[in-house]
């Protein structure tokens, strides 16, 4: 007598998508229709090994349910995505989405070491960094240790840069160190492609540059300076009057709209990489 062979239903239980009709157990294909199964002690130890089939039996406990009126009791710990930039006034984590699937363009009248932990930083959430330079030397020992060997940091000459081809699993961040008059750039922020223009300090091309850009990051610049992008970026008599006056680490970053002073306090390895924060390279 050729053995019994039994249906394999992926660890479903029967009724359970498997072609069943709810509460419908598998026969084996030996016994005759109309049997029953259960009229033997054979029959139900085949019966109870179809049912080891299908997985262990789980304990039977309710459902676990809110009431209408605790929904408002409810909250889970989720926050922005996107690159840690360092900490607010009140203590929290500073979050800059550098990876989206919208247009970014990002200016930084700053320092090359608050934009090199930026690509450190942005390298680590899984983007690829560009780094189109003028001073590639400066830029080479970051891109060397970032990634722990592979290639996620990327240091090209000016102009030399070629499209990326960004997608939603490889995210580019496009960091462009060109001095304080940077050319036409080659590449634009697009879906999930975001550029970040670094100025050390406001040239000629910087008022144009403010304008257009989503998001801006102001380090500590001279009175004269403050004035000129209190103008362009419509920020207060407070805010202009604080910009001359911020520390190494400290950064305001705004839209036209919103405003936020940010501490960027370095990782050891950061450290260890890039030295302590400053203002001036």
């Amino acid at each position: 007598m050729s053995a019994p062979t039994v249906p394999a239903f992926g660890g479903q239980r029967p009724g359970a998508g498997s072609g069943f009709p709810a509460g419908a157990e598998p026969r084996p294909s030996h016994l005759p229709q109309g049997s029953d199964p259960r009229g033997s002690s054979l029959a139900g130890a085949g019966r109870r090994t179809l049912r080891a089939a299908f997985g262990l039996l789980g304990p039977r406990r309710e459902r676990h349910t809110l009431a209408p009126g605790q929904l408002a009791g409810l909250s889970l710990p989720i926050g922005d995505d996107g690159v840690v930039i360092g900490i607010d006034a009140a203590g929290g984590p500073a979050v800059l989405a550098l990876s989206r699937p919208a247009r970014l363009d990002v200016v930084l009248v700053g320092s090359m070491w608050l934009a090199q932990v930026l690509s450190l930083r942005a390298a680590a959430t899984g983007a690829r960094v560009a780094v189109e330079t003028a001073r590639p030397q400066s830029w080479a020992p970051m891109a060397q240790a970032a990634g722990g060997g592979q290639q996620c940091v990327t240091v090209h000459e000016v102009g030399r840069i070629a499209p990326q081809g960004p997608s939603v699993h490889s995210p580019v961040v496009i960091v462009r160190d060109c001095g304080a008059r940077p050319p036409r750039s080659r590449v634009a922020a697009q879906s999930w492609q975001s550029v970040m223009t670094l100025l050390p300090y406001l040239g000629p091309s910087a008022p144009r540059l403010l304008a257009g850009a989503d998001v801006v990051g102001l380090q500590r610049v001279s009175p004269q300076e403050a004035e000129v992008i209190g103008q362009i970026m419509g920020l207060s008599e407070a805010d202009v009057t604080a910009l001359p006056t911020l520390g190494d680490n400290v950064t305001m970053w705004c839209t036209r709209r919103h405003r936020q002073f940010v501490m960027t306090q370095p990782t050891d390895a950061e450290s260890g990489l890039l030295g302590p924060a400053r203002r001036v390279d």
